[in-house]
């Protein structure tokens, strides 16, 4: 079952929307809120697994996981632009080969046993954030991604993460089209060889 909250999606695009309207020095620096998205089906209730922000190695494994490592870095801001410190990411996604260590997954593509596929961190006093992790297989009908629980001082925002180089399987992908305009703060830039930034805007402040 794919966990939605409508309420959340217009409260933040209304909130663009209305910033977009204001008139002042302050409103066209306002920065453009992250566009929030579906948890999905494969959120990880159960938690019996490691979640440090290095989720290539696991303990007691002499192996890492399989697949193209990545790193990826940025803030957390609030709507007036300004970093959030102690907010909390939870962050999962499939392995290498497009499939989730979840039971509602029911995919023929393999697990991996050295794939940790699941963070908790919280940010740092500049709202910074960093992990390190595999580049996702695609599966289905869905291009690569990675998925947020960003959770602020009063706001909660549940949103994805889209590669900047798969425009083309973006464009197919349902979920990154329904993001319209607001398909460019869900997009993370490619800033060196297999590192990205994305920075994540709330509605806290």
């Amino acid at each position: 079952m794919i966990i939605r909250n409508p309420k959340l999606s217009r409260r933040v695009f209304a909130g663009g929307a209305l910033s977009a309207l204001v008139g002042g020095t302050a409103a066209l620096a306002a920065p453009k809120m992250t566009a929030p998205s579906d948890l999905g089906p494969f959120y990880p209730i159960k938690r019996d697994f490691e979640d440090d922000a290095d989720m290539t190695w696991l303990h007691g494994h002499d192996k890492r996981a399989t697949g193209d490592v990545i790193e990826i870095s940025g803030r957390v801001l609030d709507r007036h632009g300004n970093p959030m410190s102690n907010a909390r990411l939870e962050i999962w996604q499939a392995n290498h080969a497009g499939r989730y260590a979840h039971a509602n997954d029911t995919s023929d593509a393999p697990l991996d046993p050295h794939f940790q596929g699941y963070a908790n961190l919280r940010t740092g006093a500049d709202g910074e954030w960093r992990i390190t992790t595999i580049r996702p297989g695609a599966y289905s009908q869905r291009t690569r991604h990675l998925h947020f629980d960003v959770q602020g001082r009063d706001q909660r925002l549940p949103a994805q993460m889209y590669f900047p180089e798969d425009s083309e399987a973006n464009a197919k992908d349902g979920l990154f089209r329904r993001l319209g305009s607001y398909q460019d703060t869900c997009l993370a830039k490619l800033t060196d060889t297999d590192k990205y930034r994305w920075d994540i805007v709330m509605m806290d402040g």
